[in-house]
């Protein structure tokens, strides 16, 4: 297989002073944009009833930011390498925050989704760019605090996301979901210019367009088409878009085998402690991004409560993962990457089939701990994939495996909703658990511990000493 002919001017896990406040920073970025992939979720009446339009077709202003921003990624390393690091994540930064403001200004729905599309434009950059920023100089012995700071947007922002949207909107108006970003985007644009360190842009290497034609078509109808499988009325048309992607991006993999300069290195998959985020890895992710899309789902139809009530006890999730955070890089240190890998798989597992037999009977305390000990498992899973992933990638193949990674996140956070709906709808058509209100989240809830099952099987595969360069770095010293 044929490598880039260069790198690009990250050297993660050789030289480097860790840098705490430069990975705040990017976390920060990172918050944003995860935020406003669903913040929109709890708006679209409000938005709807602004632009005179009915409340579904609002879903494609969610739609093009989700599919903008997995499109995008794929390019964040070419122009990382051609442009700098330093230049492509302000610019991002930028981008993001003055459509942010477009957003807010927008008169009609046209406007509101082509306003998406430049927002999701800027998000697909600062997500990949921005982690190599803090991976370029943070040696291997401080991975796991690197990535520590990394990983809590994505664990927060899908549970964030109902209450900022409902808050928001509800007090305020919808337009707010955008014009927060404003302050917070100049701010970390400054901050961006005065932080990350600026390099020369290295390499020139040419743009595999046929690589990367086939790669974004192939993520794009992926994104489209679980985006489709998850709503209320999938019919075959998203099972042939899925299809169309899955083809799409296995013409990208056997031309980027063959080609001599590909648009990524397919060479970090033979790295087996990166691999098990595209196998194990993914079934995590897929598995966790149902919850926050299952669990207000099942309060609010099952159990009859309010938004309000359902929200507020879905904030337990968020509690477990902040509790735990502080613990993480400790626990990781002390057991390794494997044996917490399963456990985290494994302890995530019960908790979601536990969350089978809940009913509107069940204690609320009892409810509440159960989703603080499903947040701080998830929290555990999210930190030790997030720097296993990296463990052994060598400097040159760092912008492949960023992209990769970064592209497979997304994938995963939509293939969890669509998941979860199928699973919701299988069980209601055929009533294996009963015919309440509750008996299809039963299953899926089931359905989702048996799948996090085959991810702690992928995890028990891993070598023993799988990562010890990072779990046991700043032990050695």
């Amino acid at each position: 297989m044929s490598t880039p002919s260069s790198s690009t001017d990250v050297t993660a896990g050789q030289e480097g002073t860790w840098q705490p406040r430069l990975a705040l920073l990017v976390a920060a970025t990172f918050f944003m944009e995860f935020l406003d992939g669903t913040v929109l979720t709890t708006a679209i009446p409000s938005i709807a009833s602004d632009f005179n339009v009915a409340a579904a077709d609002v879903n494609i202003t969610m739609t093009a930011y989700l599919v903008t921003v997995a499109m995008g990624i794929p390019l964040s390393s070419w122009l990382a390498e051609r442009m700098g690091a330093r230049t492509v994540f302000c610019a991002a930064i930028a981008v993001f925050t003055v459509a942010s403001l477009l957003c807010a200004l927008s008169q009609d729905l046209t406007m509101l989704t082509l306003s998406r599309v430049a927002q999701g434009a800027g998000g697909a950059m600062m997500v990949p760019v921005g982690t190599l920023v803090v991976l370029r100089g943070t040696p291997k012995s401080e991975l796991l605090r690197a990535t520590a700071y990394l990983v809590w947007p994505g664990l927060l922002a899908p549970v964030l996301a109902p209450m900022v949207g409902g808050a928001l909107t509800t007090f305020l108006s919808w337009h707010w979901i955008f014009l927060i970003n404003l302050p917070l985007g100049i701010a970390a644009f400054i901050a961006a210019l005065r932080l990350v360190p600026g390099t020369k842009p290295q390499g020139k290497r040419k743009l595999d367009w046929f690589g990367l034609l086939l790669t974004t078509l192939g993520v794009g109808a992926l994104v489209v088409g679980l985006e489709t499988l998850g709503g209320h009325a999938p019919g075959l048309l998203a099972a042939v878009v899925v299809a169309a992607g899955v083809l799409s991006l296995g013409g990208a993999v056997w031309w980027m085998r063959r080609t001599r300069v590909p648009l990524f290195n397919l060479g970090v998959f033979r790295t087996r402690t990166f691999r098990a985020t595209s196998t194990g890895g993914f079934i995590y992710r897929l598995t966790i991004s149902s919850v926050p899309f299952l669990l207000p789902l099942m309060f609010q139809d099952g159990f009859g409560w309010d938004p309000l009530k359902a929200g507020v006890m879905v904030a337990a999730v968020f509690i477990g993962n902040i509790g735990i955070k502080p613990a993480t890089t400790p626990i990781i240190r002390r057991f390794g990457f494997k044996p917490v890998l399963v456990f985290a798989s494994l302890a995530s597992a019960a908790t979601f089939a536990l969350c089978a037999f809940l009913t509107p009977q069940t204690p609320e305390p009892i409810i509440f701990a159960l989703l603080l000990f499903s947040g701080a498992f998830r929290s555990i899973g999210f930190s030790a994939y997030a720097s296993v992933q990296y463990a052994d990638i060598i400097p040159d193949e760092l912008p492949s495996a960023n992209a990769i990674s970064a592209t497979l996140v997304q994938l995963a956070a939509g293939a969890g909703i669509a998941v979860g709906a199928l699973f919701l709808r299988l069980f209601d058509t055929a009533p294996v658990f009963g015919a309440d209100q509750i008996a299809a989240y039963k299953g899926a809830f089931i359905a989702m511990a048996v799948l996090m099952l085959v991810s702690a099987a992928d995890s028990l595969a891993l070598h023993r000493d799988a990562g010890a360069e990072v779990s046991a770095g700043s032990a050695r010293r």
